[in-house]
């Protein structure tokens, strides 16, 4: 099943005794483009506070509009370590929310392999703040993000959505995301391999709605 994250922001959250406030925001991995966490606003519940939220601990994924489930109490998340959403998210910060919730590490199982090193670096990234970038091919900026589509099963994004063309007026297609190159986001900017003909030419019949199942 796809879903368009841009249809989840919004969204309320509920704990398993009460809500806890709304969808703010979708944290991924810009190596392997895994959702890590949702973003919750807390409102006023919390006095404005942000929370992140990993899909461990969600219940079930609701369509848009509805109420997205967290296996969590009120009183968990209010004890949960705060965050600074101004500031990139460090790994001390994961190690703590990973260790108070007791979500697995997913930075853990790679230690092997990269080293204790390499391993400290984070690679979260707002889709907020990466929605809008424009899609650069070679010297040819075809378009720039306007959604990303996620896999419900897996908790991946598969497909970006670029709006090619005019701002306005212009065409949404879709970009799988192992295409992308790398994302500068000093110059906002995402760089993909595919050509900037095909990106054209995409299909857009294949973009659906926020819980659809294909």
């Amino acid at each position: 099943m796809l879903r368009s994250l841009k249809e989840l922001y919004g969204n309320k959250l509920g704990a398993s005794d009460g809500e806890i406030g709304r969808i703010k925001d979708v944290y991924f991995d810009d190596q392997n483009w895994a959702i890590r966490y949702l973003v919750a606003d807390t409102g006023t519940w919390l006095t404005d506070r942000k929370v992140l939220i990993s899909p461990h601990s969600l219940a079930s994924l609701a369509a848009s509009g509805q109420v997205v489930r967290v296996g969590l109490t009120r009183r968990q998340i209010e004890n949960s370590p705060s965050i600074d959403t101004q500031k990139p998210v460090s790994r001390e910060y994961e190690d703590a929310c990973h260790q108070y919730y007791g979500w697995p590490s997913y930075w853990k199982s790679a230690s092997d392999v990269i080293g204790p090193q390499l391993q400290r670096e984070v690679h979260l990234r707002s889709t907020q703040a990466v929605n809008g970038y424009l899609v650069r091919v070679g010297d040819e900026t075809i378009g720039h993000i306007c959604d990303f589509m996620m896999d419900a099963e897996n908790w991946t994004i598969g497909q970006l959505v670029v709006k090619t063309g005019h701002r306005i007026s212009g065409k949404d297609v879709l970009m799988p995301a192992k295409q992308v190159q790398r994302i500068s986001f000093a110059d906002s900017t995402v760089f993909a391999h595919t050509s900037a003909e095909a990106a054209d030419q995409a299909p857009t019949d294949n973009l659906v709605p926020a819980g659809i199942v294909l």
